[in-house]
């Protein structure tokens, strides 16, 4: 028996485990991944929006086209909850949003509602309630990245891969980092995680303290 377990090899990182693989000069670190946020303005309402969007790509690991497939309704303020939409095929997830993000959603929202912005359109959305596209990401964070003097490549989907990282070196354990990311376990992995509840993962990334 002791034999069978030296042999068995070890299970992936949860980084290593996401559907797509980082590389590792290229992972933003938790002052960078804030310095990012904050290189938009906090006044302009474009700012307010894309300071928000940013904040809940990075703390609440989403995909770019989740984030922008995200509607009002789906973000309880309250709770700390984000229900996730699914992708193509898939099945939509629960996961969390931290305290500082949620403020930042709530300041957009009140600018949202200041110009006519109904509930059904999208929460981030343009200035005339217009859906964003997945190429003004592509394009904001490189420049977002350049104001805040970030010296590495910027892509949209480096804040994701930064939460992973984050929430592997504060100890969550893997099969609660793969439910919040929507990521399923790679070959013999799965045969050794344990189920855990989607209401356990939200609580646990709204939980998480970020100041900006």
């Amino acid at each position: 028996m002791e034999l069978e377990e030296r042999s068995r090899p070890p299970l992936p990182s949860p980084v290593a485990m996401m559907d797509e693989t980082p590389l590792s000069n290229e992972l933003l670190t938790p002052e960078e991944a804030a310095a990012l946020v904050a290189a938009s303005s906090s006044r302009a309402p474009t700012g307010l929006r894309n300071r928000a969007l940013v904040a809940m790509m990075y703390r609440s690991g989403l995909r770019p086209g989740e984030a922008l497939a995200l509607v009002p309704g789906d973000v309880d303020l309250e709770a700390g909850t984000v229900r996730v939409p699914p992708r193509k095929g898939g099945q939509p997830r629960l996961t969390g949003v931290d305290a500082t993000t949620r403020s930042m959603v709530r300041v957009w929202l009140g600018r949202r509602a200041e110009r006519g912005i109904g509930p059904d359109q999208a929460l981030f959305c343009t200035l005339a309630g217009e859906s964003l596209k997945a190429a003004y990401v592509r394009e904001l964070l490189p420049r977002l990245a350049k104001r805040a003097e970030i010296g590495k490549r910027v892509h949209p989907l480096a804040l994701r891969y930064a939460n992973a990282a984050e929430l592997a070196e504060e100890g969550m354990p893997a099969a609660m980092i793969d439910r919040h990311l929507g990521v399923a376990p790679m070959g013999g992995a799965r045969r050794y995680r344990r189920t855990v509840s989607e209401q356990d993962v939200a609580a646990a990334v709204a939980a998480r303290v970020w100041r900006i």
